[in-house]
């Protein structure tokens, strides 16, 4: 495993530290790789759904762009 130094702002080191004093995780690298593992999921996620937008756009099926698309999903997932 890659050691790394970080630093933190005061407001995010509390925050991390009161995980780990809640017992949530047993100590700050752990929280930051899961931190880490999740955005990487999200991110993979947004390529997913890009990538599906994309091909749409291009298919001829809409003539909206992937914006408009987006901003309708939403908004339809929002009520």
């Amino acid at each position: 495993m890659a050691r790394q130094s970080i630093s933190f702002t005061q407001p995010n080191d509390e925050w991390l530290k009161a995980q780990v004093d809640k017992r949530e995780y047993s100590s700050k690298s752990e929280l930051v790789n899961d931190l880490i593992r999740q955005a990487r999921k999200q991110q993979r996620q947004i390529d997913w759904i890009n990538s599906k937008l994309e091909r749409a756009e291009n298919s001829g099926f809409t003539n909206d762009s992937k914006e408009q698309i987006l901003i309708k999903s939403k908004s339809m997932l929002n009520g």
